[in-house]
């Protein structure tokens, strides 16, 4: 029976163990008194990064954890994975509600639980994929960055003694919308750290993720349908369980403004073609390469259920947005690589005052109230924000492939 989390540490990570367990250790103490006992607010919890967060967090004992998310079946299968763990503390008070984070609901759970010791955000368009045009353009921004903002007013009213939001390795010298938006995310977050403590973290792709493209090839095979992967895109991994203890880490263990990275280096790249490669053989399988999307498509169709061949298709990235490497931070941001075992940090980089950011923020809400801005109108604004935003518009959009 394939076994995922071997496979990640096999063939993604090559680890057999995570990354942060010295850096857990070393802090237990601190970690301990920080959580145990502790009011949490989790939004985006269903998702990868934000259940292994939730994950992580228990182990340390919270006396409350309220959880929002949109994905009402991903909160239902959170709700199951806590309590079906063997050893993992849950409180008596867990709560989820399926909900928007902008919702005046919200407000109202906010308001009545009097803030939280701990507020962590994990609610964001994550995906190259979610900017084709203006309205998936907008929508990205108004998530990762507009409703963002609403949150941070709402925070100054019970400030948390620790607040984190996830940003992305796509925010260092940004190429896409998503990373652009990830940016601003930060310079939005980190003008409120004068109100109360703000952390961030840049990390790579988490292996097979929901949504990612890894994940989706279990369920190409599931559907006898071929899988694909660029050639020539490095990314580098972390585990499902490494993203919620750097976030964790992050969160408790940071000063305000600091932005965190895990410590891997350039040799710990790897392409989506290579691990595909490994994740044909982990089935027992061996890998049938076509030319093409309808070669593969035809060849897939063919296959019975019990061949031991199946078709891939191999391509040379071509799409606007994609970045060929990835990087954690840029010249002129001070780096320290000495407080953690596996953890960078960002202790300060160049930030955006609050008026700064009220004014590219009213910039934005007048720009998508016009009824025929376009999707290169937002990239100048961005520009306007992000000199160093480095967008080519090629033209065609992840959406247009397999």
């Amino acid at each position: 029976m394939f076994n995922l989390n071997k496979f990640i540490s096999d063939s993604v990570t090559l680890r057999q163990e995570s990354m942060f367990l010295n850096d857990i250790k070393a802090n237990r103490d601190q970690l301990t008194a920080e959580i145990k006992d502790k009011s949490v607010c989790v939004i985006g919890g269903a998702g990868s990064i934000g259940s292994s967060f939730i994950k992580s967090v228990l182990r340390f004992e919270p006396k409350k954890v309220v959880v929002v998310d949109l994905n009402e079946n991903g909160l239902a299968e959170l709700v199951r994975d806590v309590r079906s763990t063997e050893g993992l503390f849950v409180p008596e008070e867990f709560r989820c509600y399926t909900l928007n984070f902008a919702d005046p609901i919200f407000e109202r759970i906010f308001h009545e639980d009097k803030g939280f010791d701990i507020v962590a955000n994990f609610s964001a368009h994550k995906h190259v994929r979610s900017e084709k045009d203006r309205y998936s353009v907008q929508a990205l921004i108004e998530n990762n960055d507009i409703k963002a903002k609403r949150l941070m007013d709402l925070l100054t009213i019970y400030p948390p003694k620790h607040f984190f939001c996830v940003s992305t390795d796509k925010a260092a010298n940004p190429v896409n919308i998503m990373g652009a938006s990830k940016r601003i995310m930060e310079d939005l977050v980190m003008a409120y750290n004068k109100y109360f403590k703000v952390t961030t973290a840049r990390f790579a792709n988490v292996a097979f993720s929901n949504g990612s493209l890894p994940d989706g090839w279990i369920h190409r095979l599931q559907k006898k349908q071929p899988l694909a992967a660029p050639s020539d895109v490095k990314r580098y991994f972390v585990s499902p369980e490494e993203s919620g203890q750097i976030c964790m880490l992050a969160c408790i263990l940071g000063n305000g403004g600091e932005v965190f990275f895990p410590k891997l280096g350039e040799d710990q790249m790897l392409t989506f073609s290579v691990i595909c490669d490994d994740f044909v053989k982990a089935e027992g399988l061996s890998k049938i390469e076509c030319a093409d999307d309808n070669e593969a498509k035809a060849k897939a169709n063919a296959i019975s259920y019990d061949s031991t061949e199946y078709p891939v298709v191999y391509f040379k990235s071509d799409t606007t947005g994609e970045k060929a490497y990835e990087e954690f931070y840029v010249p002129g941001e001070k780096i320290n690589m000495d407080r953690f075992f596996a953890l960078g940090v960002v202790e300060q980089t160049s930030r955006r005052n609050m008026d700064e950011v009220n004014r590219f923020f009213i910039d934005l809400e007048n720009l998508f109230s016009k009824s025929d801005f376009t999707k290169s109108d937002v990239v100048t604004a961005i520009k306007s924000f992000i000199p160093n935003f480095e967008h080519e518009e090629k033209g065609k959009n992840l959406d247009q492939k397999m």
